[in-house]
């Protein structure tokens, strides 16, 4: 199970909140949009490999996207906030209600 990899040259690891610039097309226009949210699972290896992030929207909803790595829509992936965890999957914060379901232990 992974615990770190590289996406567009940025190394990130599990618990960390990450922001995935993505860009998208609209008619004949290419637009671009952000998704920051807690990384909680990376899957898979080598050209298979995929990370799925979460967020809490309006209304408490919580949000999940799943992109592959090697995606060509991601334009780039930056680390916001760096996070310490134990597991290779946090698919507990599923459970938790509101911010409580991003609340990871910060690294040092």
């Amino acid at each position: 199970m992974a615990i770190t990899t590289i996406i567009k040259d940025q190394k990130v690891n599990i618990g960390d909140t990450i922001r995935v610039y993505q860009k998208f097309k609209v008619d004949d226009k290419t637009q671009s949009q952000i998704f920051e949210g807690l990384l909680i699972a990376i899957k898979g290896r080598g050209v298979n490999k995929s990370f799925t992030a979460r967020k809490i929207a309006a209304d408490s909803i919580g949000v999940e996207k799943i992109w592959p790595v090697n995606s060509p829509n991601i334009t780039k992936v930056t680390v916001k906030k760096k996070g310490n965890t134990r597991r290779a999957k946090l698919y507990y914060l599923r459970n938790r209600l509101g911010k409580e379901s991003l609340k990871v232990k910060g690294r040092k």
